[in-house]
């Protein structure tokens, strides 16, 4: 059977660190040591006392972290993450008059 993506707008936006637009931030050594993800390209933060966290969204999947260059999709059922690779083909940009 083929589908096609339902039609509506969503939020797009680059992730930054600093603007609050994560749910939270996990232990770079919890990350790597559970061994959750690829953890090559992940984004991550220093913070003062020396610890490493990575960022995350929370969704009805699960956590999603956030990697270098991905986008932050937010919909009216909540936010997911979405690689930088696949954002542009997944939704086009609606050009505002």
């Amino acid at each position: 059977m083929r589908c096609r993506r339902a039609s509506f707008e969503v939020e797009v936006e680059k992730y930054e660190v600093g603007k609050g637009m994560e749910d939270g931030f996990e232990l770079w050594s919890d990350v790597v040591t559970k061994g959750w993800v690829v953890s090559d390209f992940l984004v991550k933060v220093t913070r003062p006392d020396g610890t490493i966290w990575c960022p995350y969204i929370k969704n009805r999947r699960g956590c999603t972290f956030i990697g270098e260059g991905d986008y932050i999709i937010t919909e009216d059922d909540g936010k997911h993450v979405c690689g930088a690779d696949k954002v542009f083909i997944r939704f086009q940009p609606i050009e505002e008059a």
